[in-house]
């Protein structure tokens, strides 16, 4: 039997992740990467770009409320959220396929510090200066055709893989 959402036995914890999303403007991308960031239970997610759609309304569809409770910063400039992550000394890991990029599987999490997950646009992907600030850049290996899947999706399964590797 299945069971309901008072029902299931999973333990809450947080971990030392914020995800931060390189122009990333589809709403019902952004109301998911809320809800998959508060199930994995991260610290917060980090805006980068100018007029972010973050309309309640909307990305509610997509969230089911979790936008209400995982916290999130906006930084319109990519320079001062370079300042931050250096500031706040993140070991900062880019999810993008490059001639340098590991297997997310082989990715190394530090255990004495915050760990910033950075996700690329739905449409080029995460910035040059952005990887150029990577501790690490890793890439899920994929067996089909195509070389990309949905931010979301990709998110989804390297929070898994962080999480589990945290527990």
């Amino acid at each position: 039997m299945q069971l309901t959402h008072e029902e299931t036995q999973f333990e809450s914890s947080q971990f030392p992740i914020t995800l931060i999303c390189d122009h990333i403007y589809f709403q019902q991308n952004i109301g998911s990467l809320f809800r998959i960031g508060e199930a994995f239970g991260i610290e917060k997610i980090i805006f980068l770009g100018k007029d972010i759609p973050l309309n309640p309304r909307k990305i509610n569809k997509t969230s089911r409320s979790t936008h209400l409770h995982l916290p999130y910063l906006v930084f319109e400039e990519e320079n001062t959220l370079i300042e931050h992550l250096k500031e706040q000394d993140y070991e900062i890991i880019s999810l993008e396929i490059t001639s340098n990029s590991k297997a997310l599987k082989d990715v190394l999490l530090p255990t004495n510090k915050k760990i910033a997950l950075i996700i690329g646009s739905e449409i080029n992907g995460v910035s040059e200066e952005l990887l150029a600030l990577s501790n690490q850049i890793v890439h899920i290996n994929m067996f089909g055709k195509n070389s990309s899947m949905n931010v979301v999706q990709a998110a989804s399964i390297a929070l898994y893989e962080f999480t589990s590797k945290l527990i």
